[in-house]
């Protein structure tokens, strides 16, 4: 190859590989845009009017701004009372989880009892149980025991949950048991260990627990489904699908529904933003011998 033939040949490499960074680049966008594009209507419909939302459903810009259909929500609905029952169940959920999950992970991973086994062996089989299969047992063990219809029946049977467990277990497993010795040895319970030694190391575990059980406690509703029946009780999820309905008013009602599944996207936007970088990653936290 001659030495002027070198450089034409690197100019001709790069701009090859200019125009694939391109195609790629616009291969992403146009990809994001088809994801994007569903939420930007979403967002705009919000602050439609109903006429505008049903003659003009994919348009981006409403022919009349307003907040009608917020105000609707929040001052002419029971949208607050839903709003304050999910916060409720969503912060003592995920508060129960991350220290229910923690002890039995710990214990699973850590303690010598008889049915170890046994008892992970069970809780991969709920794992593998569809949830649904799981609604009139459910419902059955909530009627029974007295608690149907309140708070306790929407938070106590969500307070643990299978994956959680697990999660916790293989993170409490890939702790060299060599970090605890030496609290034993000056003299710390089985829980004090648990408690000071190995949770402040499952930092990266707790934090997925906690997005976990956000997101799931947040976006339930066949669970609140069988054991609630007031309207005191009603969550944002259960609120959102009856407004599916037509609860509110006649027509469409396009843009009460889209504001109040935004309301209800929001926490849980937020949420994820502020972890996504701190979701478990299996390497972090571990410590060698």
């Amino acid at each position: 190859m001659t030495a002027t033939a070198l450089p034409t040949r690197r100019k001709h490499l790069g701009t090859a590989r200019i125009v694939s960074t391109s195609v790629l680049y616009a291969l992403l966008i146009a990809l994001a845009l088809v994801y994007i594009y569903p939420f930007l209507i979403q967002v705009a419909t919000s602050f439609k009017t109903d006429p505008d939302a049903a003659t003009n459903p994919l348009s981006l810009v409403p022919q009349t701004f307003t907040t009608e259909a917020y105000a609707q929500l929040f001052l002419r609905s029971d949208f607050p009372t839903w709003f304050k029952n999910s916060v409720i169940v969503t912060i003592v959920v995920t508060l129960g989880r991350v220290f229910f999950n923690s002890l039995a992970g710990y214990a699973l991973a850590r303690l010598q009892f008889r049915g170890r086994n046994v008892v992970f062996a069970g809780l991969v089989a709920v794992m593998s149980v569809p949830t649904v299969v799981l609604l009139i047992p459910k419902f059955l063990v909530i009627k029974q025991i007295g608690i149907y219809d309140s708070y306790a029946g929407m938070i106590l049977p969500l307070l643990v949950d299978a994956a959680g467990v697990f999660i916790m277990k293989n993170f409490f497993e890939s702790i060299p048991a060599s970090v605890e010795e030496q609290a034993r040895i000056d003299g710390a319970g089985t829980f004090r260990v648990f408690w000071s030694v190995v949770l402040p190391m499952a930092r990266p575990a707790l934090i997925t627990i906690v997005i976990l059980s956000f997101q799931g406690s947040w976006n339930e509703l066949s669970h609140f489904i069988i054991s609630t029946q007031s309207s005191e009780l009603t969550t944002l999820t259960r609120g959102v699908a009856q407004l599916a309905n037509g609860q509110l008013s006649q027509g469409k009602q396009f843009p009460i529904k889209l504001a109040a599944a935004i309301i209800m996207t929001i926490p849980v936007a937020v949420m994820f933003f502020i972890f996504q970088r701190r979701i478990m990653n299996s390497s972090e936290g571990a410590v060698k011998e």
